[in-house]
């Protein structure tokens, strides 16, 4: 048969691991002869441009990974695709198919397939090259139309990776062809240990037990050489926990580190099973190596009961001020809006415990009540109403009404804008200790204030200074001062608003005591006089590898 496996991604940076497990799979299982080619497309292209693609390679059969980014986009899609190809057959993989299987066998698909693809797929391929209909009811977790009616098959235990079943690897040389210096995705183990509400990770929609399965040590390693050789910058673990099994994860972050490579690596981690031994491991880690993803959610404890997330919140908070005290690494952490029993108030509690903990990113995401998880089956217990269509945030609860959700929103937009970009550090710092003003309260109205819709930096730097300056006991000198640094930092000042920018003899003099400290000329947007007539300039040859900015030197020091 002629397969196109089609991944549609939600950036161009991003890269699919699916298509090549399926086509590796392929190549190791299949027992009929089976041409594989991979399409890979981002939600931002143009559908017409999308179509064009599958097209051109004429296939038999099409498989899509479908996740909650693309899945909304499927339906024109496949009505597109089929319309020129009217006799393909149209495979559906990945979360949003598998937990929605009949919708899909029902509206454009002719199979879906649940669970891991690296046996079944194969199969599915061959039974249709034979057209063996009865070897298609064996087929694991296979869905399908018979006779008007919908046939499931049960979903077998996974085989990739197991000691019954041989792994198979995405990495071929086709893989690193495409990948082309994009974001690279790697997996050391699948499933999760905590089964929470929101999620699908920890728990499964076909009857077997869930739980975590580790590939094999040697393979992961030799993996990890390869991808830190690719050319690719960044490599993202796709592993739900990956600290789940200390000794592992340690043998794995010990190797990591010893590697000669520029890749920075990132990891989801529970903040909380983090043993001594690996803190301090981390802690010795080369500056921007590492990058660790600390999921929170909530501090409010009826709120993690409620979607039974297990996680030991003081013990985050000390990992995490360990963790930053080496400068070295990178954390984000996350927090989820729109949970039950958190109302607007408490939710600014959890917000003001996370910012405190002064990790680098503080992601503030919106609940989504995603197909398989179980708070989408309790949603109208707890009076959750949701979009119908892709990603199916919510709208409001039984705790937090629509208004306040949009509160929450305003939030995010500031703190995306500012904090979470590495921007205008110094500003927020010195604004909210001089005000007092809490960090959610404080984002709250930098949001509704000033409307970031791709506003050009400067202009968002002159409003952001307004805003921080109506405060009580700010200081406008020093916080024009912090502003003036916090641009030079970010951009080397090519991004200054006009009342900022002082010239005269001062900063020519700066200027020129740059020059010759650095050796070589720099911009004159690069160095600044601040309102205590002291000397500021960028050093844009030395970027900090943890939060990108540049050094800032000043000579009158």
């Amino acid at each position: 048969m002629n397969v196109t496996l089609l991944a549609i991604n939600a950036k161009y940076v991003h890269s699919s691991l699916a298509v090549w497990y399926l086509t590796n799979g392929v190549k190791k299982y299949a027992q009929k002869p089976h041409t594989i080619k991979v399409v890979e497309a981002t939600i931002n292209q143009k559908m017409d441009d999308i179509v064009a693609q599958v097209v051109a390679q004429k296939p038999d059969l099409l498989g899509i990974s479908t996740y909650i980014w693309n899945i909304g986009m499927l339906p024109e899609l496949l009505e597109a695709i089929c319309r020129q190809l009217p006799d393909v057959k149209i495979v559906l993989g990945g979360p949003e198919a598998s937990c929605n299987a009949e919708y899909w066998v029902k509206n454009g698909a002719d199979y879906v397939l649940r669970g891991e693809g690296e046996r079944s797929f194969p199969s599915l391929l061959d039974a249709l090259f034979e057209n063996d209909r009865e070897g298609l009811r064996r087929i694991s977790g296979l869905c399908f139309s018979e006779k008007a009616a919908f046939f499931e098959n049960i979903e077998k235990n996974p085989c990739n990776g197991t000691e019954d079943g041989e792994y198979v690897s995405p990495y071929s040389e086709e893989y690193f062809q495409a990948l082309s210096g994009r974001i690279a995705y790697m997996e050391t183990s699948r499933g999760c240990p905590f089964s929470c509400a929101y999620c699908l990770s920890g728990s499964s929609t076909s009857g077997f037990p869930s739980g975590v399965r580790f590939f094999p040590m040697e393979e992961v390693k030799a993996q990890i050489d390869k991808l830190s050789q690719s050319g690719t910058r960044t490599i993202k673990f796709v592993d739900r926990t990956f600290n789940c099994h200390a000794e592992r994860a340690y043998d794995i972050m010990e190797y990591i580190i010893g590697l000669e490579t520029d890749c920075c690596f990132h990891f989801e981690v529970a903040g909380d099973l983090f043993d001594e031994r690996t803190l301090a491991l981390l802690q010795a880690a080369p500056p921007g190596r590492i990058q660790l993803e600390i999921g929170i959610q909530s501090f409010h404890i009826p709120t993690l009961e409620a979607v039974s997330r297990k996680t030991n919140l003081e013990k985050i908070e000390k990992d995490c001020q360990k963790l930053l005290s080496g400068k070295n690494i990178h954390i984000h952490v996350d927090l989820i809006a729109g949970l039950p029993f958190e109302t607007l108030s408490v939710f600014q509690n959890s917000f003001d415990r996370a910012y405190a903990m002064g990790a680098h990113t503080l992601q503030l995401g919106f609940l989504k009540l995603i197909h398989g998880s179980r708070l989408r089956e309790r949603a109208k217990e707890w009076g959750i109403l949701y979009e119908e269509t892709p990603p199916y945030e919510i709208i409001r609860n039984a705790w937090l009404s629509e208004k306040e959700l949009d509160v929450i929103r305003c939030v995010e937009n500031a703190i995306q804008h500012t904090y979470n970009k590495g921007r205008f550090l110094s500003v927020l710092r010195y604004a909210m200790a001089a005000s007092g003003c809490g960090a959610m309260r404080f984002f709250q109205g930098l949001g509704e204030k000033v409307k970031n819709q791709a506003m050009p930096l400067e202009k968002y730097a002159e409003e952001i200074f307004h805003y921080c300056a109506d405060f009580e006991k700010v200081d406008k000198n020093k916080l024009m001062d912090a502003m003036i640094c916090d641009l030079l930092g970010m951009t080397k000042g090519k991004c200054m608003p006009p009342f900022l920018k002082k010239s005269g003899k001062l900063r020519k003099q700066v200027v020129l005591i740059a020059d010759k400290q650095l050796g070589r000329r720099i911009d004159f947007d690069e160095a600044a006089v601040l309102s205590t007539g002291k000397g500021v300039y960028a050093d844009s040859t030395i970027q900090d590898p943890v939060t990108g900015l540049y050094r800032l030197c000043f000579p009158n020091e």
